[in-house]
């Protein structure tokens, strides 16, 4: 009788070592999984960053008159000389737009607020990528003296605000329930040209 209940005591104790053993290892997965959703959407923001940055520190370049032509909070157009960096004089001067597409632009992720940042150039060449978790676009425009200005004429500073999610959804709160982190990214731009 001993060896009996012996044996279904250590029986059930190697079945709960064997349950811990496997919501230990669904447990790493997921925050694999999550670590990994984590990285790529902060990697999506730093490209988008790079992107915005490369282009609106050439605001007004080769341009000898007013280079912004809209200003406003989720667009903005502007003339500057995209094709010849560091060759005053002998590239073409180009129109450059930005704009923030729909939702429905987004299909390829199940975030649903995910949006496309658009790039036209001369109203004809127009690059649209993937979404890269892009859910709010925000510009500012700023003076000399650092206040809020609508006037392109005296637009000096570009402040960029934007905010990031993941592709697809992750586990929060320990399993109970799923959600779209974000991140945030700002950065504030004093075009020399302009």
């Amino acid at each position: 009788m001993n060896v009996l209940i012996d044996l279904l005591g250590s029986t059930f104790i190697g079945g709960l070592l064997m349950l811990l053993i496997l919501k230990l290892n669904l447990y790493s997965q997921n925050a694999s999984y999550s670590s990994d959703s984590e990285l790529k959407m902060q990697q999506n923001a730093k490209t988008l960053a790079e992107i915005l940055d490369y282009d609106l520190r050439k605001v007004g370049y080769n341009h000898d008159s007013t280079a912004i032509i809209v200003a406003d909070s989720n667009r903005i157009k502007f003339y500057a000389d995209m094709n010849e960096p560091g060759t005053y004089g002998y590239g073409t001067l180009d129109v450059v737009e930005y704009f923030l597409s729909s939702p429905s632009k987004a299909s390829a992720t199940t975030n649903p607020r995910d949006i496309v940042l658009t790039r036209v150039i001369n109203g004809n060449d127009t690059l649209s990528g993937p979404s890269l978790g892009l859910v709010k676009l925000v510009f500012s425009y700023f003076d000399q003296k650092l206040a809020v200005s609508t006037n392109p004429d005296s637009i000096k500073f570009i402040k960029t605000e934007f905010w990031v999610e993941s592709l697809e959804p992750i586990e929060i709160n320990f399993g109970t329930q799923t959600g779209y982190p974000f991140t945030y990214w700002e950065m504030t731009i004093n075009p020399r040209n302009i």
